[in-house]
């Protein structure tokens, strides 16, 4: 049990606890994993408590299973110096989600039963005055079924194994929250989920697909990255990119516009007028942004496709350097 050490092909971040802290973490780890690579069996089973695409992982691996013997062919801290080690560990790393901080004194103190209380049923009226009092209202359903319609200002947040990650980011600490789901299970579920990062009670939820009321559903289109260069042909259209640092640098359309996900809620004021056609690494953050977006008003496509696909559309593609800082939205 290697604890968030030795992760599968990685290791755990070393600046959860302030960059200041990195540096020294990231060496006395590389110390750590070496020690069990040396005291262990090659068949030993190595067993992290996380991983599997988690932002506790260093870096990010596919592997689900792995050995000492595995570790001692693939995982960087066995094949480097210590110096470049740390050098290339710290130059990889990329944001971690805003509530990572709220976690670590919660934790430390010993969490309390999590409050499980089915959430007050609510109307589209009730929704609709929630919104107008800038309360955050979720949509759990497919991102497609909620950009053919939805409640105006509510915003899509799919359930899966993304939710809980990308909306403890975005949600503002204290901030009321309602679900909207397929049904009452699927609501369940995303309020155990939500929980478990400190995120409850839930100010109201309704279990089923949404009904306008007085007020028609909202809609925006969604399409691929052959649309994209369609569109592109026809007429000038902002694309914004809402992936990670990393993601961007490591190559990106050009002439793009580069907001992540998690900094677009401050910008908004900022982006150009005219439409928007969003995407990010597989449609899930692109989603998001694009309900952020017509939630605020802006005409926007939202690209569901996977980004590998952007160079076989015929889109140009154009890279950064690793370090190179997030390219600022035009005041």
């Amino acid at each position: 049990f290697t604890g968030g050490s030795l992760l599968h092909g990685s290791a755990g971040r070393p600046d959860l606890l302030g960059a200041e802290h990195a540096p020294a973490l990231a060496a006395a780890q590389y110390a750590s994993i070496r020690r069990l690579a040396t005291k262990l069996p090659d068949q030993a089973a190595v067993l992290p408590t996380h991983g599997f695409g988690s932002f506790c992982a260093a870096t990010v691996s596919g592997a689900d299973s792995s050995t000492i013997g595995a570790e001692r062919r693939v995982n960087p801290a066995l094949a480097l110096d210590e110096d470049s080690y740390v050098a290339d560990l710290l130059a990889g790393l990329d944001d971690y989600p805003a509530y990572y901080a709220r976690m670590a004194p919660a934790n430390a103190a010993g969490p309390a039963a999590p409050d499980l209380t089915r959430p007050i049923s609510s109307g589209a009226a009730q929704i609709g005055r929630r919104i107008a009092a800038g309360e955050w209202v979720v949509d759990l359903r497919s991102r497609r079924a909620f950009a053919g319609g939805h409640l105006p200002g509510s915003l899509s947040f799919e359930y899966g194994d993304n939710l809980v990650a990308n909306l403890g980011w975005l949600l503002p600490p204290g901030s009321p929250l309602t679900l909207i789901g397929d049904s009452p299970g699927q609501v369940a579920d995303a309020q155990r989920d939500l929980a478990r990062i400190g995120i409850e009670p839930l100010a109201g939820a309704a279990p089923g697909p949404p009904r306008g009321g007085a007020r028609p559903l909202a809609s925006y289109p969604v399409s691929d990255f052959d649309g994209l260069a369609a569109a592109r042909q026809r007429q000038p259209v902002t694309v914004l990119d809402v992936r990670r640092r990393l993601e961007w640098s490591a190559g990106h359309i050009e002439g793009a516009l580069h907001v992540p996900l998690h900094h677009l809620p401050g910008r908004l004021t900022a982006l150009p007028p005219g439409p928007i056609w969003v995407h990010c690494q597989a449609g899930y953050r692109a989603s998001v942004a694009a309900s952020i977006l017509h939630a605020a008003g802006h005409a926007v496509t939202a690209i569901d496709d996977d980004y590998h696909r952007a160079a076989h559309a015929g889109l140009p593609i154009a890279s950064a350097p690793a370090t190179a800082a997030v390219r600022p939205v035009p005041a």
